[in-house]
């Protein structure tokens, strides 16, 4: 509700997130333990699709890789929160997922910087991903805005967001200069008051009867949470 009274709101906790979920397991970035497993599972000539969007240029090493989360990390402003994504043992790099954007004294943080190797994208673990990640900013430290935000040509980008129950906010028209070119920028959303449908069809997707004996999902994501908003609106 715009401009709702806050008198009792307090700062949240800036997201810190180190979980196993059934498919995979999430930890904060640490250099020593995943720089190395990082860069080999999301760089080289074989990974260049990768950074088609992304902000920066392909780092050419594992230190370099480092380096870049380092330094945004300590990032006077909006510090990003670098995590990684793992098989469920932990024996295995997939992928790689930030908090950006945080300011904890307004219950707001970003998911973004987000890698998703051969091996994660477009996979059930993937989603889980994102569902672990979006949870821990909403029930375990009670933000009150999720973000996303995506270069408006990754056409890949947009299609996540909506499939995972963020809703599109505006385009920002020339936002960036982008690796030569002009960027514009949109914005995605999911509010406090939104994540309980979003959550409820993350969880009904997710589970085990949702998937046949090949592991296909029976119902989309998307028709689940049509569903469950049909028969309880949101608040």
């Amino acid at each position: 509700m715009t401009n709702a009274a806050l008198s009792d709101w307090r700062a949240c906790a800036p997201p810190e997130l180190k979980t196993s979920g059934e498919r995979v397991c999430i930890a904060p970035f640490n250099a020593d333990a995943h720089a190395q497993a990082l860069f080999d599972a999301l760089c080289g000539p074989e990974n260049e699709n990768l950074w088609t969007y992304i902000p920066r240029a392909q780092p050419g090493s594992a230190d370099e890789f480092a380096r870049i989360f380092e330094t945004t990390r300590f990032d006077p402003v909006f510090g990003w929160r670098p995590h990684v994504i793992m098989s469920r043992d932990g024996a295995d790099m997939l992928g790689s997922a930030t908090y950006m954007r945080n300011r904890p004294e307004h219950g707001s943080t970003e998911i973004g910087f987000i890698f998703f190797s051969g091996r994660l994208s477009r996979t059930a673990a993937a989603t889980e991903a994102m569902y672990l990640m979006a949870r821990h900013a909403f029930d375990d430290l009670g933000y009150r805005r999720y973000e996303w935000k995506c270069d408006a040509a990754n056409a890949a980008s947009r299609r996540a967001a909506e499939r995972l129950g963020f809703s599109f906010e505006g385009e920002f028209r020339q936002d960036m200069v982008l690796k030569g070119r002009s960027r514009d920028t949109r914005w995605y959303s999911i509010l406090d008051g939104e994540w309980p449908a979003c959550k409820a069809a993350l969880e009904a997707w997710l589970a085990p009867e949702n998937f046949d004996e090949a592991d296909a999902q029976r119902r989309t994501l998307e028709q689940i949470r049509a569903e469950i908003i049909g028969a309880t609106p949101l608040a």
